[in-house]
């Protein structure tokens, strides 16, 4: 594996990896396999697994697995979703069902199967994913928390409902240079307010919009560039899913702890579906960022962090 490298401290990379995954497809074709690469950090008995959004890599975790990995008591499990990063890229369109057996795969193969023993945080796309996963295995679970997400429903009302996010996704996937992205991900993932802030703790003085600029520099020269079969297919993933309110139900009372956090200037996912997700899942908690964009964990990763601490304590004394 010395070929895929790694963003994080080495230090803390107890495990990585590629996990062999075998999906059925259907009666004249029934198999194929594909492959998540995967990375483990730290290894305290507190289990968390992030799943990231569309087209991101694991490295969008970065802020999260330097700071949970840092601390003896977690372990830190972050993969590629399919269709991204070092992960294979198996025919499309894809599910967010198809890919919730994914990390389930994956969980399975590092034997992270103990009843009440994970925490799951999935943002975005990650979030359709961790639902999915939710309702697969909620004995597992201790806690759950869904980030700047939506239940889904009907194609057209999957699309991003501001202009602004719908049109720089469909931009994006046609620009080959990567340098060429950043400024449209910076204009969608986060206020410009924030943006043109300066950076707490920068020692260079620099703002938000000159740091990240760097940040994503970095971590695009890091990872293996998209297909656009993997970019289409994942799209395909967010506007097709659907989690009926039923299934909701049932999984806010399966799980002891769960969360629903969004940004309050958000033009991917608008914070209404936060809202109708608390309408249905009456025992989960609301958290809203102010003044924050899609990418919550990234602009408020201190107060993201520190609020995922507290659900997962909270979530172990209710079991």
């Amino acid at each position: 594996m010395s070929e895929l490298r790694t963003l994080f401290d080495s230090q803390t990379c107890t495990r990585k990896g590629l996990c062999p995954v075998t999906e059925i497809r259907n009666k004249s074709d029934p198999l194929e396999s594909h492959s998540l690469y995967f990375e483990c950090h730290g290894q305290g008995p507190e289990k968390i697994i992030f799943i990231m959004g569309l087209n991101s890599s694991l490295f969008a975790w970065l802020p999260q697995v330097k700071y949970f990995s840092s601390k003896p008591e977690y372990s830190v499990l972050v993969f590629d979703n399919r269709g991204v990063g070092n992960s294979s890229t198996p025919r499309g369109p894809y599910t967010t069902s198809a890919m919730a057996e994914d990390a389930v795969v994956l969980l399975n193969y590092l034997d992270w199967t103990a009843p009440r023993s994970i925490h799951v945080v999935g943002l975005s796309l990650g979030g359709m994913i961790s639902q999915e996963l939710a309702y697969r295995i909620p004995e597992r679970m201790i806690s759950l928390t869904l980030g700047v997400t939506t239940p889904g429903g009907h194609i057209w009302t999957n699309f991003p409902p501001v202009w602004k996010g719908l049109k720089a996704l469909l931009r994006m996937i046609f620009m080959k240079d990567p340098a060429d992205k950043i400024p449209v991900l910076l204009d969608i993932l986060y206020t410009n307010s924030w943006l043109d802030e300066k950076a707490v703790d920068d020692p260079q003085g620099r703002t938000n919009r000159e740091v990240e600029t760097e940040s994503y520099a970095r971590r695009f020269a890091f990872t293996r560039p998209q297909t656009l079969v993997g970019a289409l297919s994942q799209q395909c993933a967010g506007l097709t899913h659907s989690v009926s309110a039923e299934r909701l139900r049932q999984i806010s009372k399966s799980i002891p702890k769960v969360t629903l956090a969004s940004g309050d200037h958000d033009d991917l996912v608008v914070p209404e579906n936060t809202r109708y997700l608390k309408k249905v899942m009456e025992e989960a908690e609301v958290v809203v960022f102010e003044n924050t964009g899609h990418a919550i964990h990234y602009q408020r990763h201190r107060e993201f962090n520190a609020m995922l601490e507290r659900v997962f304590k909270e979530g172990r004394e209710r079991i």
